[in-house]
């Protein structure tokens, strides 16, 4: 008997990468999965048909069951797409993992608009569209698992990632709004931040030495990306029904739980504040809490500053 028997998931953006290793094991674990990717390059351009059914090719030699599917997470109408294949392929849907992504990496003074909007478009609306799609399903049969992937870049930063972080940080927040919501109706949705080794990250811009010390310590630091499997196919199963509204980040054999933002230092001054009285009194209280701004080159070596 697998973790997942009986169950149906939709695996976006799984040609490749961590989407792909899930969508294994998930199959591994007892679900029909939809393995959905474009076959897009990593920064959103072209298609392809082959990476989507290279894996359903793979779990179903294994003895699993899958489908291909070819739609964008860009379209709503691509996403309710996927949800009538799982339903009519498979019999339902009980379990959507979002992991597909492009990136655009420029820092922000010259980000174009459309370097801006493509990764919303992917990261953040594709949130929207795959779960938006999946929820009233959801609701109807009174269970759901929704696996939402965000990133360091977003809750942390990092240099040259305007579009991506403030994308992957809004996904936590809708995250957390589902959880909230559908608390009482068997749903869950819960975010992970890998830090995978994968095509997209192997993107970010590096200095000119590939075997540069800095460059090869960061990617010892990266799991491979079947490493960060197992959380997402128990995420998706029943016995994970207590666990909604949470952000876990994946590092190798390192499995960390982020906690809510909260205020670190306060300040009060009867009366209310004035120009002169935050300069003199309230910056000053507040500092020691300031968060610290890396050094950019640190952060993305690949990117001049200027």
């Amino acid at each position: 008997m697998g973790m997942l028997d009986g169950r149906v998931a939709i695996c976006t953006g799984s040609g490749r990468g961590v989407g792909a290793e899930v969508a294994k094991l998930m199959a591994a674990n007892g679900a029909k999965v939809i393995v959905n990717d474009p076959g897009v390059g990593g920064g959103g351009e072209g298609g392809d048909q082959t990476p989507a059914q290279a894996i359903v090719d793979e779990i179903k030699a294994a003895g699993g069951d899958a489908a291909a599917n070819f739609g964008s997470v860009t379209s709503y109408e691509d996403c309710l797409d996927m949800i009538t294949q799982a339903r009519d392929e498979f019999g339902g849907c009980h379990v959507v993992f979002n992991p597909a992504g492009i990136l655009r990496d420029r820092m922000f003074h010259k980000m174009s608009p459309d370097d801006w909007k493509d990764v919303i478009d992917v990261h953040l609306n594709g949130h929207y569209n795959v779960n938006r799609a999946a929820i009233n399903l959801f609701r109807e049969q009174e269970y759901g698992r929704m696996i939402m992937v965000s990133s360091t870049s977003g809750v942390l930063g990092n240099v040259g990632q305007a579009n991506y972080g403030a994308a992957k940080m809004g996904i936590v927040a809708l995250m957390r709004i589902v959880a909230m919501e559908n608390a009482n109706k068997g749903i869950t949705a819960n975010a992970i931040l890998p830090s995978a080794d994968t095509r997209m990250t192997r993107s970010v811009p590096t200095p000119k030495d590939p075997n540069a010390a800095e460059v090869r310590e960061e990617r010892l630091r990266l799991s491979p990306a079947d490493a960060i499997a197992p959380l997402c196919v128990f995420l998706a199963s029943e016995q994970a029904s207590y666990v909604s509204g949470q952000v876990f980040h994946q590092r190798g054999a390192e499995l960390s739980l982020y906690g809510d933002m909260k205020p670190v230092r306060m300040a009060h001054r009867h009366g209310g504040w004035t120009v002169d009285t935050i300069a003199e009194n309230a910056m000053p209280s507040l500092k020691s809490g300031f968060v610290t701004i890396g050094n950019s080159r640190d952060i993305h070596p690949g990117l001049p500053l200027e």
